[in-house]
């Protein structure tokens, strides 16, 4: 029998852990220390994620890792034993405490001091995101607990240190915490400026948001609930999905409400005729970009100077101001009431007649005033997500607005670049679905010289992946090496592909409808250091971000069809 590649097996492992994840949201539960859960390790093992860096590693924890994870999971995870995954319910109506994690949009309650609940709104892909998270994180406190005793099978020295640091660290300071980190470095395998970084962050994040417990506190939950789960199989760690999730699964539960409500706002605003454009964005980009400018000049006697990027980065800490000018020339709000969780904005550019703009900005006035067109930007889906939200908004702006009233989709995303690094952007002329055999060419009207030479731009097809978590070098390889020659990796595009070409083969879109996809880079993962475990861009995502703003904006205001 011939020998699979490295590629070849990390694509097995990548099926095998979205078909076993699959398996069990049916069955309802499963133990990661039972058969089912170790058979999901393996295969996260296997694929060795490249965001998940030394996981494999038996002698280290891996902080960049755990760092990210802990992001995106709820505040006091690391205690926990029993945690449920389920639909939307009425939980306000109790005394849980609501938790949101500090970067992913998603809401968990602690309903004890062993059991949280995740609450999935978004469909298959946050299933994928919460279990690949949850079996690193129990990969790494297994590693921890091995730590804890020493070969006599003893409580050892650096366990005792952590328990006691880990009841006194925020009142140490000075050479007592650079000894407590220093103890800590050698329970983890990690270096003292390896260990005094994570802590230094974690511990950034959890005094300006109470997003976490901290370093020490979340080594010792997670070293001692595999302590409580060695002891006890009533302590073991199970994951249950609840009956409405199960149903929720594969149907649109959201969407209708979601888009319903979009549609009853642009005709209670007399905005249902008008030539809409649709673009999916984040939230503040396209309302700074129109309305910044005016605004800023407003508040003051003198004209705001410098580039454009520097000025909207100056924008960061007046978003009020930003958005109270906004509503006054034709910006509306929406933020999401249906569980969706993808706020929306609508823009009326035909009352923009008299908004100043910045000088780099390039908008036809008069074609605006003859076109009068409509935008409807729609926050960031997460995966699969990104169908349901298209594919219901489409079908109903179509039913309740004109036959085909949509003359325009852009899609501006952030995304893993293959050939460049952070920063660069990525023009998709195809999306390629992972694990699956469909794949969609785009007739993308943007093109690499409408980035005017300031940012290097790469153009080729997309890789839609199933999570950020399930990918790993080889498998990146050979998209980027082989006949594929893809550019980047992302989790939405070939989703909302999917439902805009449903809607033309519907009717709801011409088969000419205009399309722009671009991504900026947030991170390479095959460069050490700029994978998302590194953190976030920052700043140096100001231009990408904006630039491909930019352009959608403008090719919005000289469309004439």
């Amino acid at each position: 029998m011939q020998e699979l590649s490295r590629s070849q097996k990390s694509r097995f492992a990548i099926r095998s852990f979205k078909t076993i994840a699959d398996a069990l949201a049916l069955r309802g539960m499963y133990k990661p220390s039972g058969r089912s859960g170790k058979t999901l390790e393996n295969a996260l093992r296997t694929l060795s994620p490249e965001i998940y860096g030394t996981m494999n590693d038996s002698r280290s924890i891996e902080l960049k890792g755990l760092h990210y994870v802990l992001d995106r999971l709820p505040k006091g995870i690391e205690t926990c034993n029993r945690i449920v995954l389920t639909a939307k319910d009425e939980f306000d109506q109790t005394g849980f405490e609501k938790i949101v994690p500090l970067k992913r949009r998603r809401i968990s309650y602690r309903v004890s001091a062993e059991q949280m609940c995740f609450v999935i709104t978004t469909g298959l892909s946050e299933v994928y995101d919460v279990l690949t998270h949850l079996t690193f994180l129990n990969i790494e406190a297994h590693k921890i607990y091995a730590q804890m005793r020493d070969e006599s099978g003893e409580i050892g020295v650096n366990w005792k240190e952590l328990e006691k640091a880990a009841q006194t660290i925020d009142s140490m300071q000075g050479r007592d915490l650079d000894q407590a980190i220093w103890n800590l470095s050698i329970l983890l395998g990690r270096s003292y400026q390896e260990t005094r970084s994570t802590f230094d962050e974690l511990e950034s994040e959890r005094t300006t948001h109470h997003s976490n417990n901290g370093l020490f506190q979340i080594i010792y939950g997670l070293g001692k609930r595999v302590e409580a789960e060695e002891s006890s199989r009533d302590k073991q760690l199970v994951i249950y999905f609840t009956p409405s999730l199960q149903d929720m699964i594969g149907r649109h539960a959201y969407g209708p409400q979601w888009a319903a409500r979009i549609c009853s706002v642009l005709r209670v605003n007399g905005l249902e005729q008008r030539r809409l454009h649709i673009i999916s964005a984040n939230m503040h980009s396209i309302v700074n970009l129109l309305y910044g400018y005016a605004a800023v000049c407003q508040s003051g006697p003198e004209k705001p100077e410098g580039d454009l990027y520097r000025f909207l980065l100056g924008l960061k800490d007046r978003s009020d101001l930003v958005r109270g000018y906004a509503r006054e020339h034709g910006f509306i709000d929406l933020p999401d009431t249906s569980g969706m969780l993808i706020d929306c904005q609508i823009i009326d550019m035909e009352k923009l007649s008299d908004v100043a703009f910045h000088p780099e900005i390039h908008l036809e006035r008069d074609n605006i005033r003859n076109q009068a067109p409509v935008l409807i930007v729609m926050d960031y889906a997460f995966g699969t997500q990104a169908y349901e939200a298209m594919d219901e908004l489409l079908e109903q702006l179509s039913a309740q607005c004109g036959c085909q009233p949509v003359k325009s989709i852009s899609i501006m995303g952030k995304a893993g670049i293959l050939p460049g690094k952070k920063g660069d952007i990525m023009v998709a002329t195809a999306h390629v679905m992972e694990g699956t055999p469909h794949n969609y060419l785009v007739q993308n009207e943007l093109q690499k010289e409408d980035f005017e030479g300031e940012i290097d731009v790469f153009v080729g097809p997309m890789v839609t992946v199933l999570g950020t978590s399930l990918q790993n070098r080889d498998v990146l390889e050979r998209f980027q090496n082989s006949s594929w020659k893809a550019i980047g990796l992302e989790m939405e595009g070939g989703h909302y592909q999917r439902a805009i070409s449903g809607a033309i083969i519907r009717g709801y879109l011409p088969a000419g409808i205009r399309l722009r996809y671009a991504y900026y880079a947030s991170d390479n993962p095959l460069v050490s250091g700029q994978t998302l475990a590194s953190g976030s861009m920052g700043d140096e995502g100001i231009k990408p971000t904006y630039l491909i703003t930019k352009v959608i904006v403008e090719k919005i205001g000289s469309q004439t069809e």
